[in-house]
């Protein structure tokens, strides 16, 4: 039995395979990213947080907005990807941060904007994650929470998690909209508005960005071969494994 904690097993996962969420299409675009533009505009005394930034999509569409973009994540190997591609794009007001989202080391009030995106389905403490995205935005202060989330089925749930965790060993969970609407007031936010999206995961590229091991790929190709027309008609499985995922943008307010 390993002995490894589970932010060890997340860094492992990404560390090597940073520079591959740097060029993934799925990262460096999207509905999500589009919208979360819009709705930030132009900020020029703002000071954001990328929560989880991976490869730093999210900083690098809001750099130009702000005047200083804090890109925070578990792994420094990621960080290390993001400071060389701000460097390249010249984006000076772009800082790095390595930390655990659970534990941030900012003094409260510190950000007028927090995102994150692709990322809270790894924490290992949801509700302490968004607690501190919640103590370092200021009072009224606007946060941008996007990832994959949970259909409204237990027969969906399953499927979806059971996918994701034999993909990745360092997922945690999908919440559901409701979930999500739900944790983010107890932390203290005033949820919003959400905007919902249908995201298409090409299966090589899929398994290939985190190197799932062959095993594990042969049991999701076995799953999704067995699964019910409920299941295929939702997920739209493609004879070639490729699948499509409910995704949102949940905007919410500091109260």
């Amino acid at each position: 039995m390993r002995e490894k904690s589970h932010e060890t097993i997340v860094c492992e996962q990404f560390g090597p395979q940073a520079r591959s969420y740097l060029t993934s299409a799925v990262h460096a675009q999207g509905e999500d990213l589009e919208q979360m533009v819009r709705i930030v505009g132009a900020r020029p005394e703002a000071r954001v947080l990328d929560l989880g930034c991976g490869g730093g999509h999210v900083a690098f569409r809001l750099a130009p907005l702000v005047e200083q973009v804090v890109a925070y994540d578990l792994s420094e190997a990621m960080l290390v990807v993001v400071r060389e591609e701000a460097a390249r794009r010249g984006l000076r007001n772009l800082a790095t941060h390595q930390g655990a989202v659970e534990t941030l080391s900012f003094p409260d009030a510190s950000f007028d904007v927090v995102a994150s995106r692709y990322s809270a389905h790894h924490w290992h403490d949801f509700g302490a994650g968004l607690a501190e995205a919640r103590r370092v935005l200021k009072p009224g202060g606007l946060a941008m929470f996007m990832d994959v989330v949970s259909p409204h089925s237990p027969l969906f749930d399953t499927w979806l998690q059971t996918l994701e965790l034999l993909r990745d060993p360092s997922h945690a969970r999908n919440y559901s909209v409701a979930e999500w609407r739900q944790a983010t007031s107890s932390a203290g936010f005033l949820p919003g508005t959400v905007f919902r999206f249908r995201v298409r995961l090409e299966f090589a590229a899929w398994i290939k960005r985190i190197k799932t091991p062959e095993a594990h790929v042969q049991a999701i190709r076995s799953l999704q071969a067995r699964a019910g027309a409920e299941v295929t008609t939702h997920f739209e499985i493609e004879s070639d494994g490729s699948f499509t995922v409910d995704s949102m943008l949940l905007c919410a307010e500091a109260a």
